[in-house]
Parts: C-alpha cells; sequence; structure tokens
C-alpha cells in the first residue's frame, strides 16, 4: 500500500511539474526543445494521412451503405463480434415486389411477363451488389480501419510519451538554470542526462513509425486498385444484365408492339424517347396523309383505350377510355403513333393511351 501511495505521489508531482512547463511554453516564459525539420514534416504527413484516410473511410463507408441506420447496426454486430442478419438489398426487394406482383396481374399478360423479366434481372443486380460491398468491405475498407484503430494509435500513444519526455527535458533544462548550489547543480545535470537520453530514444521509436507511413501509402495504393477492379467488374456486370434485358424486352415489345420500334433498334420508352405528345415527336407523321392510309390485309389488331385523348388536329382521332379501337401501322410512321380506325373514323393515335389485345 504504501508503494502504491508513494507511485502515486511521484506521478502527480510529475504530471504537475508537466503542466507548469506546458503552461509556460504557452505564455513563451520558458525555452521548449524544438524537433528537427525532418522529424516535424513526418509528423505533418502523419497527421495528413491520418485525416485523409479517415474522410475517404467515411465515405466509402457512405457510398456502400447509404442507410444510416444500416451502418449503425453493422458497427454494433461488429463490436459484439456477431455476423451481421443477412437481409435482402434494395434491388432485390424491388425484384420480388416485381415478381409478386406478376403473379398478381397474371403472368400471361405482358405487363405481368415484362414484371417478371425486369424483376429477374433487378434481383441479379442485387446479386452483383451483394459481391461488390463485400469485396470492397475485404480489400479497401478493412485495411484503412486497420490503419486507423491499429497503426494510428499506436503511433498516437508513442507522440504523447515523446511528448512527455520533452516535457520533462525542459523541465531539467529549466531546473539547471535555477540551481544555484554545486550540489544542486551535480543532481540537476544527472537528471537533465537521464531525461535527454530518454527523449532522444522516444524520439527515435516515434521517427521509426513516422516514417513506417511510406509503408502504409503503398498498402493503401494496392488496396485502391483492388476496389478499382471491384466497382469496374460490378458496373460491367450491371451493363451486361441491362443489355441483355433490353434485348429480351425488345425481341418481346415486337409481338406487344408490332413495328412500334422498328425506326429506333436501341429505343425504348425507358431510354429517354420522346412523348407522344411532343410536336417534335408528330413531324414525320405529319407527310402521311391519313385519309389515304388504308388498311393492311394483315397486322391489323384491336386496342381498348386507357385514357381519354382528345385529337389535337385532323389527322389524329380523338379516344375514349375503355373503348375498343383497331390499330395498325404504317411504313414511315412514328413508332410512338399508330393509326387507329373506330368505324368510319380513322387518324393516328398515341400508343401510350393503348392496351393492345391479341
Amino acid at each position: 500500500m504504501d508503494f502504491n501511495v508513494k507511485k502515486l505521489a511521484s506521478d502527480a508531482g510529475i504530471f504537475f511539474t508537466r503542466a507548469i512547463q506546458f503552461t509556460g511554453e504557452k505564455f513563451g516564459q520558458v525555452e521548449k526543445t524544438e524537433l528537427d525539420a525532418h522529424f516535424e514534416n513526418l509528423l505533418s504527413r502523419a497527421d495528413s494521412t491520418k485525416n485523409w484516410t479517415e474522410k475517404i473511410f467515411r465515405q466509402t463507408e457512405v457510398l456502400l451503405q447509404p442507410n444510416p441506420s444500416s451502418r449503425i447496426e453493422e458497427f454494433l454486430y461488429e463490436k459484439l463480434d456477431r455476423t451481421v442478419p443477412s437481409r435482402p438489398n434494395n434491388e432485390e426487394l424491388l425484384g420480388h415486389y416485381m415478381q409478386d406482383a406478376a403473379k398478381d396481374f397474371g403472368p400471361g399478360t405482358p405487363y405481368g411477363s415484362t414484371l417478371i423479366k425486369v424483376g429477374d434481372c433487378e434481383r441479379r443486380l442485387g446479386s452483383v451488389q451483394r459481391e461488390f460491398l463485400q469485396t470492397s468491405a475485404i480489400s479497401f475498407l478493412t485495411p484503412l480501419r486497420n490503419f486507423l484503430e491499429g497503426d494510428w494509435r499506436t503511433i498516437s500513444k508513442e507522440r504523447r510519451l515523446l511528448e512527455n519526455r520533452r516535457l520533462d527535458l525542459d523541465s531539467c533544462k529549466a531546473r539547471l538554470k535555477k540551481a544555484k548550489l554545486a550540489e544542486s547543480k551535480a543532481a540537476a545535470e544527472h537528471e537533465l542526462r537521464v531525461a535527454q537520453t530518454e527523449f532522444d530514444r522516444q524520439a527515435e521509436v516515434t521517427r521509426l513509425l513516422l516514417e513506417g507511413i511510406s509503408s502504409t501509402h503503398v498498402n493503401h495504393l494496392r488496396c485502391l486498385h483492388e476496389f478499382v477492379e471491384a466497382q469496374t467488374a460490378y458496373y460491367k456486370q450491371c451493363h451486361l444484365h441491362m443489355q441483355d434485358l433490353q434485348k429480351e424486352l425488345d425481341s418481346s415489345n415486337g409481338d406487344v408492339f408490332p413495328n412500334a420500334f422498328a425506326g429506333n433498334p436501341g429505343h425504348s420508352m425507358a431510354s429517354g424517347g420522346s412523348s407522344p405528345l411532343d410536336p417534335a415527336s408528330a413531324v414525320e407523321t405529319d407527310t402521311l396523309k391519313i385519309e389515304e392510309v388504308q388498311a393492311p390485309a394483315t397486322g391489323t389488331r384491336k386496342a381498348k383505350v386507357l385514357y381519354d385523348y382528345d385529337a389535337a388536329d385532323t389527322s389524329e382521332l380523338s379516344l375514349l377510355a375503355d373503348e375498343l379501337i383497331t390499330v395498325y401501322t404504317v411504313p414511315g410512321m412514328d413508332s410512338d403513333w399508330l393509326v387507329g380506325e373506330r368505324g368510319n373514323q380513322k387518324g393516328k393515335v398515341p400508343v401510350t393511351y393503348l392496351e393492345l389485345l391479341s
């Protein structure tokens, strides 16, 4: 017990001495041992590495998991050393909902069958994303976290020890200057030599750790290359899946909307095509004389009108919701329009207002 009390008293004395030295330095009342320029550059480089690594790490976490609640949950599971429960991501959920909707609407209907195809693609995109997140977490996030929670903590600890050794050294210098008696000077000189030795030893340890930041940069560079490769593979797979889906939809659109996309093989409603009500989209059809158009022997279909539509001019046919009309296309006609007939009436009608019946 006596030993612990003495140690506690000694530690308190050292802390008090350091506090006096630190306060004196802040007010410019005492001298301060300055580190050499190379050492200061190492410290500055280390601080910059830590700050930017932390920002990159946090923002990468946000990129890979935008939901803050999910990030907190993953953090808690990691701290508890437990496996995070596997849950479907947003793409997989969307795919499930689309396929469930298709079952309700009827998988044999045009809308239902398309929902099945798109839903399956979304689920595959979700699977690709899950693989990308796992790869990125292992190859990029984990090394950054290891540096912040491992190497940097060690560097910070040794820097604090170095600062304490410097305060002790400067306190010894100050005591030596104040010493008047020969005995006091001898004791102060001995304390100064011990403090200088401890400071030099700690400075060397800290210097070696700071110089190791170069190796950290090399390691993070390799991890960054792996992250870019993972992103490249991810976006490439997504692009391939979407291309396959678009080809599948384009082929099926030929059955649902005959010749509707013949004028532009790469065109689809989802790719930003012009609205059927856009005057620019009707330029081609203005050259057609509707009264001279004849229904083809084959290729006409029945269509159900989905919404009311008021004809913009005499070349168009006004529509009433839920009525049935006959539709067909003719060469040179814009892909967003069909020719519609109701009895003796005939005119252009927008495709998006119709549900084509088999």
